[in-house]
């Protein structure tokens, strides 16, 4: 499963990152963010724009907005 179709609420941990499919200075940002394998996640809210974009995804105590493309290219696991 992919970060983008989490249920809200649901509590994940990120397996791996497909670091490939994003631009350097994104995963550089997702990184610095802590959005990397081995974090512990939850999506918190969905967007009500198209394609219910952004996402806001609790990382710790700190919850970020990501693009539903960055979050697709990040597989969890459920915890």
């Amino acid at each position: 499963m992919t970060l983008d179709s989490l249920p809200i609420g649901q509590r994940a941990r990120i397996a791996a990152v497909d670091w490939a499919v994003l631009a350097e200075e994104e995963g550089q940002r997702l990184r610095a963010l802590g959005l990397e394998a081995g974090a512990k996640v939850a999506v918190a809210h969905r967007g009500i724009f198209g394609g219910a974009d952004p996402l806001a995804v609790t990382i710790g105590r700190m919850t970020v907005a990501l693009r539903r493309a960055h979050a697709r290219a990040m597989q969890v696991e459920l915890v």
